[in-house]
């Protein structure tokens, strides 16, 4: 599988000196499902290239309802990216593995030690914004069932690998309201 050294290496033109730091500060874990490896108001965050596996990021309102905001499978990179750039005191997400992982974590300073003039990870990171910024119109104006087409769509290899309470979470809707219109969809 995929290193994120790989893909830093592939995509850029990185210095000796940049190389060595990736590999003296990148930390392969393997965890397992249901391992929290972040919680919000962690005072340090970090950020995870996930090698085999599937993780996500979450928060918890007042009521202690979860709220998921993102998942990432194999090849997708997740963490508080508020955090990790320092514009929020402390971690405002949840991060856990939802499956037995392997994962590459790295810390805040890990970019800009690589070299901010390269590109590594832009296509990931403009992938990841539009993602959100699709998800943000989405629960704005669509409806239940738009939304779960969309989930299908932009997470096709984990539909059936993510609990349905889960996904519920992610769309904003109750478990039972997703089976609604589940059914409803196939009638």
């Amino acid at each position: 599988m995929l290193s994120i050294l790989d893909d830093i290496i592939k995509n850029n033109a990185l210095t000796e000196d940049a190389i060595a730091y990736v590999k003296d500060n990148l930390v392969v874990k393997n965890v397992v499902k249901g391992k929290i490896l972040q919680r919000k108001g962690d005072v340090l965050s970090k950020g995870y290239f996930v090698k085999k596996g599937c993780l996500r990021s979450y928060t918890i309102d007042e009521k202690g309802k979860e709220h998921i905001f993102m998942f990432a499978p194999e090849g997708w990179i997740i963490g508080d990216v508020l955090a990790i750039a320092s514009l929020e005191n402390g971690c405002q997400l949840f991060i856990d593995a939802i499956e037995d992982s392997e994962i590459e974590v790295f810390d805040n300073a890990f970019f800009s030690k690589i070299n901010a003039k390269n590109t590594f990870g832009i296509e990931k990171l403009l992938k990841r914004v539009a993602v959100l910024q699709k998800r943000i119109i989405m629960l704005m104006s669509a409806t239940a069932w738009e939304r779960y087409q969309d989930f299908i769509e932009t997470y096709p290899n984990i539909v059936q690998r993510v609990p349905q309470k889960m996904i519920a979470s992610y769309l904003g809707i109750t478990p039972e309201a997703l089976s609604k219109i589940r059914g409803e969809k196939k009638a």
